[in-house]
């Protein structure tokens, strides 16, 4: 029996279990990656509130490889997405800044005003106060002499107001008139030639025709209006500060870290991840690197404010001196009155016997002159209220207050702002908080406060050696301002020179043209300067200080510009600073510089 030939499957057959296999790997491939195109609704939706085009943000994950910033891979933002993120990063990171600064210059603003309307108020006060208490008690004596009295109430709201006015002086002229004016007033039988009353005038202090009251006054009266003007304008100067520093332009790098670290996030989908603490910290301080350099000035600034207020609040109380000047202008008024007889002699002495009127006259001029009543004070409850019914200590007491809490804002503004839980995770959530790259912990160290720390920054590259302009003038006007608040604290007059942003600018325009100027100034040792990172804070310094000394010149129709040849210059400008910090000083040595080089 023939065996049945063995039958072979079809080729097709031998080749369909590798074929099953291939397709099976492809599904299994498909299936695996299916996760990867994950859903970016969530991403989607939040870029569209924000004002964008939803055609710019994907549904579904794509490829990174566009992204410049954020980490590259699948994701959920398209190139105008990471552009745009990277303009609101920067807007964000503004508003956060001036959201703390405007309330800071909000309070000094609004303290500076009321204290402004509080002393101008004073002032109103005690004019209108002394015009009724004279004119009731003196009637017409007072009035036909009153210009003298109102010249008075002038000058002290111009020296107030920031004018060039000596306190002493203009107290010395007031007296010396009003001496005059009462001596013909009691000698009516007399002529007097205006060269007889100015030799009258030199005997004020030695007679004392007043008592003691134009030596205690003028004492509280210098005491009070320094501490008050320069009160009023540290107020100003820390509003102003405020005002300019906080307008913070992030560098390109300060950008890209910005953006690294607010909406990178978004793009891997974790939109309700918040930045780690201490990631936001460094990208803060990095970003803040120049604010944080006010903090030293800053802090001395409101430590000698601190000390001002004390003074107001006792011994240079403008209110407690104003208040009753009236009564002690009469006063001495009145001692002027009853030690007349021997006043006179003893000018009669001095400067000669004067020549006498006519019977007539003198009988009329004693009647119109006789002084009838003596000086009646008002009541308490009938004196003026002063400015806007409140009183100096209450004033004070606020201020201080809010100074106090102002110490140290410039290096706490990067805490304080990561602080705000829109801006970063809190300290505790260390390990479900956005690192730059992942969900998951933070780990470098917070880099110190201030521009040269920033060098070891892991976050932000900071150019060290290129200090912010717009600080530099800034911190120079603390320490302007520092320097007068000791002198008022001291009772010391101050001179008031307002250092204003645009003569300063005059050398701060472009610091390429001002490295080398002042580079061709110092002559060949001058490159040396640039070689050491410390030095350059001092060379910065120096720079805008000879700008705002030039400016000053110009205006002063002094030296048109400013030679300095000496080798040495470097060292003793940088010695000279250190003695004291005042821009007088500064002044008179630059001048002696100019005057041995010329």
């Amino acid at each position: 029996m023939l065996a049945r030939p063995r039958l072979r499957p079809p080729a097709t057959a031998a080749w369909g279990r590798p074929l099953l296999w291939l397709l099976l790997a492809a599904a299994a491939a498909s299936s695996s990656a299916e996760p990867r195109s994950r859903s970016c609704s969530e991403v989607k939706k939040l870029y569209v509130a924000k004002g964008f085009s939803q055609s710019e943000a994907p549904s579904h994950e794509i490829n990174g490889d566009h992204l410049k910033v954020c980490p590259q891979g699948y994701t959920c933002c398209s190139q105008e997405m990471e552009e745009k993120y990277s303009q609101q990063s920067k807007q964000d990171f503004q508003n956060a800044v001036v959201e703390l600064s405007n309330n800071l210059q909000a309070t000094f603003s609004s303290r500076y005003k009321k204290f402004d309307e509080f002393f101008r108020e004073l002032l109103e006060n005690a004019e209108k106060s002394l015009n009724d208490m004279f004119v009731r008690t003196y009637g017409l004596l007072y009035m036909q002499n009153s210009e003298m009295f109102k010249d008075l109430f002038v000058e002290l709201k111009r020296y107030y107001t920031g004018g060039s006015v000596n306190l002493e002086e203009m107290l010395n002229d007031f007296w010396a008139r009003l001496l005059e004016r009462m001596f013909r007033l009691v000698n009516p039988q007399y002529h007097f030639s205006d060269e007889y009353l100015e030799c009258v005038s030199k005997y004020t202090e030695q007679l004392k025709p007043f008592g003691d009251v134009p030596r205690k006054l003028k004492l509280q009266v210098t005491r009070a209006f320094v501490a008050a003007r320069t009160f009023a304008q540290g107020l100003a100067v820390a509003r102003d500060v405020v005002g300019k520093v906080s307008v913070v332009n992030p560098t390109p790098q300060g950008a890209q870290a910005l953006l690294k670290m607010m909406y990178c996030p978004y793009c891997q989908g974790l939109v309700a991840v918040k930045p780690c603490y201490n990631y936001c910290f460094n990208v803060m301080r990095g970003c803040l690197a120049n604010q944080g350099e006010l903090d030293t000035e800053w802090n001395n600034f409101i430590d000698s404010m601190l000390m001002v207020a004390e003074r107001l609040e006792g011994p240079f109380n403008i209110e407690s001196v104003m208040d009753p000047i009236d009564v002690k202008i009469s006063d001495a008024i009145m001692n002027m009155q009853e030690n007349s007889m021997q006043v006179s002699q003893k000018v009669f002495q001095g400067c000669g016997q004067p020549k006498t009127l006519a019977q007539s006259r003198t009988s009329r001029s004693i009647s119109e002159s006789s002084f009838s009543a003596r000086f009646r004070p008002y009541n308490p409850e009938e004196r003026p209220t002063t400015a806007a019914g409140t009183s100096l200590d209450r004033l004070v007491t606020d201020v201080k207050e809010r100074l106090k809490q102002a110490k140290k804002f410039w290096s706490s503004l990067p805490s304080n702002i990561c602080s705000n839980e829109k801006m970063a995770a809190d300290s505790i959530n260390e390990e479900e908080c956005w690192n730059g790259s992942d969900k998951s912990r933070y780990v470098y160290a917070v880099t110190a406060n201030g521009l040269a720390n920033q060098a070891t920054n892991p976050e932000v590259q900071v150019d060290t050696l290129k200090p912010d302009m717009v600080i530099r003038r800034q911190i120079m006007a603390l320490r302007v301002m520092t320097n007068k608040m000791k002198n008022a604290y001291n009772g010391n007059d101050v001179d008031f020179i307002d250092i204003k942003p645009e003569a300063c600018q005059m050398l701060l325009d472009s610091s390429t043209h001002h490295s080398r100027q002042l580079t061709t100034l110092m002559g060949a040792g001058g490159h040396r300067l640039l070689e050491n990172a410390r030095l350059l804070a001092i060379y910065l310094e120096l720079i805008e200080v000879l700008g705002c000394l030039e400016g000053l010149f110009l205006q002063n129709g002094g030296v048109r510009r400013i030679l300095l040849h000496s080798s040495d210059f470097p060292r003793d400008l940088t010695g000279c600073w250190k003695r004291g910090k005042n821009l007088r000083i500064l002044l008179l040595f630059s001048h002696l510089v100019v005057s041995n080089s010329s």
